[in-house]
């Protein structure tokens, strides 16, 4: 299989691995002038890839008169759900291939620059390496999602979108006939934008599957580390790098209830479940694939605490006899003296041990995460306290 100028360097180069420069997908973009080596033109492929999926339906909704309130009893206008998803997930989707590949390249390269991956375990972590790139460059792993699309989740939209008249289909008993805005809508934008939500968890299953891959190796960690992880601190960073992705979710889950309240006559407190459960489930996803080092942290901290225990011991043991039983001698200075200053670094060291955590993230990350993730749902407040009572609230909260 040829690969491109990106492809050859990351395969000559693991520690420049990069979790989306390439694929089919990518190869599309290159020729189709989307993109430059490196997923340079980032701003043209975030404008030009939702306008295909939305601005067609814009324009046959109006040519068919669905556009705007009428016979419709839901117009393209007022599809919330639609505008959510082309207009902001997709964009956020797409903006994410960049974030990702410059986020992700310098983390991975960590695990070398730090030694954690020890030289015995190069080899290894290198064949780990060139296979993900083998995984995230198949071929017939982005066609078998393409198949996927059209087939499965295909019927999966179609039972669960059609169930009242809309700009894109109505009711003809006993079946539904779709508008010509609705074949696109079906065959083209919907799809489109499965197959991008679909490729984005394939990558997130290559990612965790490295990281797997990766804790299975002899890794060097220290447990003296100011991180309190080892030195795997961070990896807490791939985090925010996924964050788009995950805040394009609840982007889309926000349209999807945004329209179940003003077209089916819902209210905001009846999805709380659903919220929560959503908000939840993607910071599973996010941080569950760190949690594979549990065991190694967990190792590394017991022998730490056990090794630095003895340490320590001998340490006060020798402190005690030389300036408290009277060992120093007469001309050695107890102010100034070095050995109080090396006893309260040991003991700041225990502590580091001590702090250790279980998983390379911290609590603040977590919080963090679930901020960011559940803010689409704030403007959906708005359905049940008035705009000038919740600015209010917040002043009140704040001042």
């Amino acid at each position: 299989m040829e690969h491109t100028q990106d492809e050859s360097a990351s395969l000559a180069e693991p520690a420049d691995f990069s979790l989306v420069l390439g694929g089919p997908l990518y190869k599309l973009y290159l020729r189709s002038r989307l993109a430059r080596p490196g997923l340079e033109l980032a701003a043209r492929r975030t404008i030009a890839i939702p306008l295909i999926a939305w601005l067609p339906l814009l324009v046959l909704a109006l040519v068919e008169g669905h556009a705007f309130p009428g016979t419709i009893a839901v117009p393209f206008a007022y599809d919330l759900e639609v505008h959510a998803r082309y207009l902001l997930a997709l964009p956020l989707l797409i903006a994410a291939e960049l974030i990702v590949h410059m986020r992700l390249r310098p983390i991975i390269g960590q695990f070398l620059a730090r030694g954690i991956v020890p030289p015995p375990a190069r080899a290894r972590f290198d064949a780990i390496l060139a296979s993900a790139m083998r995984l995230r460059n198949s071929v017939a792993l982005e066609v078998s999602m393409i198949v996927f699309v059209y087939t499965v989740l295909h019927v999966f939209w179609r039972s669960q979108t059609l169930q009242t008249p809309t700009w894109f289909a109505t009711q003809v008993a006993p079946a539904w006939r779709l508008s010509w805005a609705g074949w696109w809508y079906s065959y083209v934008s919907v799809p489109l934008f499965q197959f991008i939500v679909l490729r984005w968890y394939v990558r997130l299953f290559i990612w965790s599957r490295f990281l797997w891959q990766v804790s299975r190796l002899d890794l060097r960690l220290v447990p003296t580390h100011p991180d309190r992880a080892g030195g795997l601190g961070f990896l807490g960073e791939s985090v925010r790098a996924f964050t788009p992705v995950l805040l394009a979710q609840t982007v889309l889950v926000s349209g999807v209830i945004a329209n179940r309240i003003f077209h089916e006559g819902g209210a905001l407190p009846a999805f709380k479940e659903q919220i929560v459960g959503i908000v939840i489930l993607l910071v599973v996803i996010i941080l569950a694939p760190l949690t594979v080092f549990a065991p190694h942290l967990v190792a590394a901290k017991r022998s730490g605490l056990r090794e630095y225990g003895i340490l320590a011991t001998r340490y006060v043991q020798e402190f005690d006899a030389k300036w408290v039983r009277g060992g120093a001698g007469k001309e050695e200075p107890l102010i100034g003296s070095g050995d109080i200053q090396s006893l309260a670094d040991l003991a700041n060291s225990f502590e580091v041990i001590r702090g250790m955590r279980p998983v390379p993230f911290g609590r603040d990350t977590v919080v963090q995460l679930v901020v960011i993730i559940a803010l689409p749902f704030a403007p959906l407040l708005l359905t049940v306290v008035p705009l000038e009572e919740l600015v209010h609230k917040l002043l009140t909260v704040l001042l």
